[in-house]
């Protein structure tokens, strides 16, 4: 199942959400050793988090983590145009119906074969989402490790300019265009998973 949060106003508030931000900080600041905060030792929140933002979710029955999407307006302050805006080889995309995926997380538990599942049930929901909410195109920032994996899903995707060394890691800036018939282009690759989303607002706490 997939559970759609609408902004964010700090931990502590929602377990699932609680669970995604101590994944991020696994594998992002444990494994990955990204220079990003931490908030008490154990969330892994950015300047980006905040009423703006808004995640998918992964989660199985009994309410664990299973991975998470966030996603950021481009026409607001986002990763790409705020941080990395030279990964463009023209102006960065802006615009309302145009939105950044970020913080893609699976969770470290997850074995092989189910971190294929979630990844292709995260791509399917967030195409979902963005044509039930009518978005044109999402950007996101990539490095070697997901590079490929995000151009061979299926949709429409194609890099915004040369990669570049960012760290420690050969980093390059995407484009995914989303129209109707991306569900089935995803279907004809392989990796549309049917999900079902429900927003985490509606879900009374310790339920999610």
């Amino acid at each position: 199942m997939i559970r759609i949060l609408d902004g964010f106003d700090g931990a502590g508030r929602e377990p699932l959400v609680d669970a995604m931000l101590r994944d991020r900080k696994r594998i992002f600041v444990d494994l990955l050793k990204w220079d990003v905060p931490v908030v008490r030792g154990e969330f892994e929140i950015d300047q980006f988090d905040g009423e703006r933002a808004i995640y998918c979710i992964a989660t199985d029955g009994g309410g664990n983590h299973l991975g998470s999407i966030r996603l950021l307006p481009s026409d607001r302050p986002h990763i790409l145009g705020t941080i990395f805006p030279e990964l463009c080889l023209g102006d960065v995309p802006r615009d309302a119906s145009i939105w950044e995926l970020s913080r893609g997380c699976l969770s470290p538990n997850l074995a092989a074969t189910e971190r294929l599942w979630v990844r292709n049930l995260l791509t399917t929901a967030v195409v979902e989402y963005a044509i039930w909410r009518g978005f044109t195109a999402y950007t996101c920032i990539a490095d070697f490790t997901w590079y490929g994996q995000i151009l061979m899903l299926g949709w429409d995707c194609w890099p915004l300019g040369p990669r570049r060394k960012i760290g420690r890691s050969m980093t390059g800036a995407l484009q995914i265009d989303i129209n109707p018939s991306t569900p089935d282009q995803l279907r004809n690759a392989g990796t549309f998973v049917p999900c079902r989303m429900v927003n985490l607002d509606a879900v009374p706490a310790g339920r999610a």
